[in-house]
């Protein structure tokens, strides 16, 4: 019977985009020099796996291009070769080719051939062009007079598997076949452990092996071939050595070419890599998310938990209910208060599994900084803090463009370059700080820079340009630094690759905002900027404000609202062919009757001052909703609309309340869109 690999590919891909991860994580922080055995050892093992795998579920370029990779980590981990700011470059851009090839497979798309053809050559360039530690030994004894010496010509194995080793995913035919790819070979099968047919166990393993290997290999690489398997068997490699005549010169001998390490036991080498949470870009995340997620067993444990608790609560009420009598109306409300308390636990331990240490979304950022300082020619350090802040995983999926986008800002337009940063008073290197921690229902998160900050007043004169607002407008800086987030916005003088197309602050805005969030900017001219998010802790509960509009009630998100208040009528204007505004202090908002956008009939407050305007914002901008009278707040269960039935115009949701009615959960976006075309 066959088995069908495929059902196995996804796990593949997500183990195998940790390990590129963990191989982009550990390369950042390699010294120059001799290579640290613990964090070469990380990466190498990283490698093998990717390597392993793809060759196991017949991704054959991907294992090629990976083994390339592995044979330049291979000779800096046995010091070989040293650790150089070319290798390292190197690496990291074969860990994006990497990724770029996995993202093609795993997506169904076109590989682009080139670009891996491009970085094979240049690993093959570096491993091929530069003299190993162990090239400069042979080199050293190049003037060494003729004399007989030993030399080594092949290995004598001998190979005993623990009887449960198959059991741990490892097959020995593998690793056998791999021995064999090294040269020549002879294999001698030991049957003295087999038993009876009728004892025999098929998962057991009962054969052992001697195997006699001829050929210019290393013992370093017979013992990759071993290394998975090294506590699951008796192990024993000795040489096997001729007397030959040394020559009174050689050249520089070149080390033995790189074999392929077994590709066997490789569920095994994949148990070995540990999850990172400190590296780039764990998936192709804009794209398509990952449809798996990855619990600990302590929320796994609660969840349990809580369920046997709701389990014995139940049983109770139960029996209350068998022989149900007044004198048992206190159990009852008793039972009924615990099975709600049990409730809302069970509903916070969920949502609990889906939450994610917002590292997986700040990891990719030590790589883009790194790169792009370079690139500008500027010395920035990145810090960052509340790593272990958790985050629901959608929203961690959804928010890594924004950030990126961000980040890149406060390199390119923030960060000033070395010669202006010391003529300021500043210290040569700049610092770009992000930060992230709870703060309320939301989650925080601050892209802070020491750099030049934000001029008010330039920023002020382009938007009088472009007619955002009126010369002698008194505006506060927050309101000038808004009008940063205006489509075709920018204030950059020359255009560059990194940033100042005038595109991108605005999507950033509306990307958030799409999250149930806000973003804002404070600035001090020449001390710096910060750039602060505010999002909700998950998508699948929100904090909701519940308002009346004749027979229907609605939910008004409360990250939206600014506040709510009763109309004076002499603070309404009418302008003409555009509606209804509403003076609120010095800003002139517009009036949004949900009546007139719903088509709702029965409508109690026909009249402004009879209802109530909750002030809201969308899209940085605030509107003023009527409505007939605000019923309450309280924490709601989203349901998708567009699932469950079709998309609605100016509703993101739904949910439905306590006493079973449906409400709609309100988009204030599409919301102001809906009464501008009314």
């Amino acid at each position: 019977m066959s088995v069908d690999l495929e059902q196995f590919h996804q796990v593949f891909f997500e183990e195998s985009f940790e390990g590129l991860d963990i191989m982009e994580s550990g390369l950042m922080e390699l010294d120059l020099g001799a290579a640290d055995s613990e964090e070469i050892n990380t990466i190498f093992r990283a490698a093998h796996s990717i390597k392993g795998g793809s060759g196991t579920f017949g991704f054959t370029e991907i294992a090629s291009f990976t083994h390339i990779m592995e044979t330049l980590l291979d000779e800096m981990r046995d010091g070989r070769r040293q650790v150089t700011r070319e290798a390292i470059d190197s690496l990291l851009l074969s860990v994006d080719v990497l990724r770029m090839m996995m993202n093609s497979v795993q997506d169904q798309t076109d590989l682009d051939q080139d670009r891996v053809n491009q970085q094979m050559a240049e690993l093959e360039a570096i491993l091929g062009g530069e003299s190993t530690a162990e090239d400069a030994s042979i080199s050293s004894a190049s003037n060494a007079s003729v004399e007989a010496e030993e030399k080594t010509v092949g290995w004598k194995i001998s190979f005993i598997p623990d009887e449960s080793m198959m059991q741990t995913g490892n097959d020995p035919l593998r690793i056998l076949r791999e021995l064999q790819e090294l040269g020549d070979t002879k294999i001698e099968t030991k049957l003295d452990q087999l038993p009876d047919f009728n004892d025999l166990q098929a998962e057991n393993c009962y054969l052992s092996w001697n195997i006699e290997l001829r050929g210019d290999v290393s013992r370093d690489l017979i013992n990759d071939i071993f290394l998975w398997v090294e506590d699951d068997c008796k192990l024993q490699i000795d040489a096997i050595t001729e007397t030959v005549a040394a020559p009174a010169s050689t050249e520089a001998a070149t080390s033995a070419p790189a074999q392929k390490p077994a590709e066997g036991a490789n569920e095994k080498a994949e148990k070995k890599v540990e999850p990172s949470t400190k590296d780039t870009k764990p998936k192709k995340q804009a794209a398509s998310g990952s449809s798996s997620i990855r619990v600990g067993i302590d929320k796994i444990d609660a969840l349990i938990n809580m369920v046997g608790e709701l389990v014995i609560t139940q049983s109770m009420l139960s029996l209350l209910g068998e022989d149900f009598s007044l004198d048992k109306l206190e159990k009852l409300q008793d039972g009924l208060g615990q099975l709600e308390r049990h409730t809302r636990e069970l509903q916070e331990s969920v949502m609990m599994v889906r939450m994610l240490p917002i590292s997986f979304s700040f990891s990719r950022f030590p790589r883009l900084v790194r790169d792009l300082s370079s690139q500008l020619g500027k010395k920035i350090e990145l810090k960052m803090t509340g790593e272990n802040t958790e985050i629901d995983k959608t929203l961690i999926e959804k928010i890594g463009d924004p950030l990126v986008h961000l980040v890149r800002n406060s390199l390119d337009h923030g960060i000033e370059m070395p010669d202006e940063r010391v003529a300021a008073g500043k210290p040569e290197m700049g610092t770009i700080n992000l930060n992230a921690y709870h703060k309320g229902g939301n989650i925080v998160i601050e892209i802070i820079d020491d750099g030049k900050g934000i001029d008010a007043d330039v920023i002020l004169k382009k938007a009088i340009e472009k007619g955002l607002t009126q010369e002698n407008a008194k505006l506060t800086n927050q309101q000038i630094f808004d009008f940063i987030f205006q489509p075709g916005f920018s204030t950059a003088k020359e255009i560059t690759d990194v940033s100042g197309r005038g595109v991108g602050m605005d999507v950033v805005r509306k990307n958030i905002t799409s999250l149930g969030g806000n973003v804002e900017i404070n600035s001090e001219k020449g001390k710096g900027s910060t750039i602060t998010i505010r999002l909700p802790l998950t998508l699948a509960i929100l904090d909701g404000q519940t308002v009346s509009v004749g027979d229907e009630t609605y939910i008004i998100p409360l990250m939206s609202i600014i506040e709510s208040i009763q109309i004076d009528t002499n603070m309404i204007n009418k302008v003409g062919g555009r509606g209804e505004t509403f003076k609120l202090r010095d800003e002139y908002i517009p009036i949004v009757r949900l009546s007139h956008i719903f088509n709702i009939e029965n409508a109690k407050a026909e009249e402004l001052q009879d209802g109530l305007l909750v002030v809201v914002e969308a899209d940085g901008r605030h509107c003023g909703l009527f409505v007939d009278d605000l019923l309450g707040q309280q924490q709601v269960v989203i349901k998708s609309l567009e699932q469950n039935y079709q998309r609605v115009p100016g509703v993101s949701g739904a949910t439905i309340l306590g006493d079973g009615s449906v409400s709609l959960i309100l988009d204030m976006p599409g919301l102001l869109r809906m009464s501008a075309n009314k």
